[in-house]
């Protein structure tokens, strides 16, 4: 099958066998994270340069959409297994950026994309996952989250909204929300656009330079900017606690964004690669058909 085809070589050169990404980008279970010690224009794997990681994620297309169509295959035939993206990272990290050039390499009839914003009071009346639980993916679906679950407990916690003791107690819950996904057949990938300061202040400038652009701006983010340290905190919080077996975190630097859609798009392609779905056979006669077909 075409989706086979360059396994986890893809956009590392020479055609050799490499690490694979996920391996490379993944949070270790329980381990600590230190955000300030992960450089966030760093290039741990893959393509080296602009022109090559372009290269790379257009050569990326054709294996992507191929395991898609098998994955919704699939479905027809029962199986339950579908994709979960989740994106986070802080403002102008690129989450509709890898959306727009990493889902757009997927076919639209087969994605469901789904942008949380604050919730209404009608959501709010409800357990924080009711509304989350209503947006996955459907089987053979790859489903993606423009933020997500966790801007409860991030905003929470910055904001001092919720109390400790209830902080703690929604951590495991995620965890356990996530595990029972992952036993339902959903492969759950949550990915961490680590942004810089610096890069940060430089996007937002050019939407404010950009008449075409501004409608982007919000003076109000400014305001968040200036909690970056306690954002970056909370997020070192919720990666450490949050980076299971099952659902792990993965932190990919954002900073180049041909390099982020890279490492997002291979992301997604190693764990389709794993799930490896397949076409059901055919439950009639094809060769009847066929001939059927050329009487007629």
């Amino acid at each position: 099958m075409a989706g086979k085809s360059g396994g986890r070589n893809r956009g590392h050169g020479g055609g050799k066998p490499s690490t694979a990404v996920r391996d490379v980008l993944r949070v270790p279970v329980g381990g600590p994270v230190g955000l300030a010690a992960r450089p966030t224009d760093a290039i741990p794997a893959g393509p080296r340069d602009k022109a090559a990681g372009r290269a790379a994620v257009e050569a990326l297309a054709g294996p992507l959409a191929a395991y898609q169509e098998r994955l919704s295959a699939a479905a027809t035939a029962g199986d339950r297994r579908r994709l979960l993206l989740v994106l986070q990272g802080m403002h102008a990290s690129g989450k509709g950026g890898t959306v727009k050039h990493v889902i757009g390499l997927f076919d639209p009839a087969g994605c469901r994309v789904r942008a949380f914003k604050a919730p209404t009071p009608a959501e709010r009346s409800r357990p924080f996952l009711w509304r989350i639980a209503r947006a996955l993916p459907h089987p053979g679906e790859i489903g993606v989250f423009d933020r997500s679950h966790y801007e409860d407990v991030l905003i929470g916690r910055v904001r001092g909204l919720a109390p400790p003791d209830e902080l703690e107690r929604r951590y495991e819950e995620l965890n356990r929300f996530e595990e029972s996904l992952a036993a339902d057949g959903t492969a759950v990938v949550k990915v961490f656009l680590h942004l810089g300061y610096e890069e940060q202040r430089r996007r937002m400038l050019k939407r404010l330079d950009d008449p075409a652009k501004r409608w982007k701006f919000d003076p109000a983010d400014m305001d968040e900017r200036a909690l970056w340290p306690a954002y970056r905190e909370a997020y070192e919080v919720v990666l450490g606690r949050c980076s299971t077996a099952v659902a792990p975190w993965y932190v990919v630097p954002a900073d180049r964004k041909w390099y982020r859609d890279w490492a997002v798009g291979s992301l997604l392609l190693e764990h389709l690669e794993e799930m490896d779905p397949r076409c059901p056979p055919a439950d009639y006669d094809v060769e009847e058909c066929r001939a059927r077909l050329l009487r007629s």
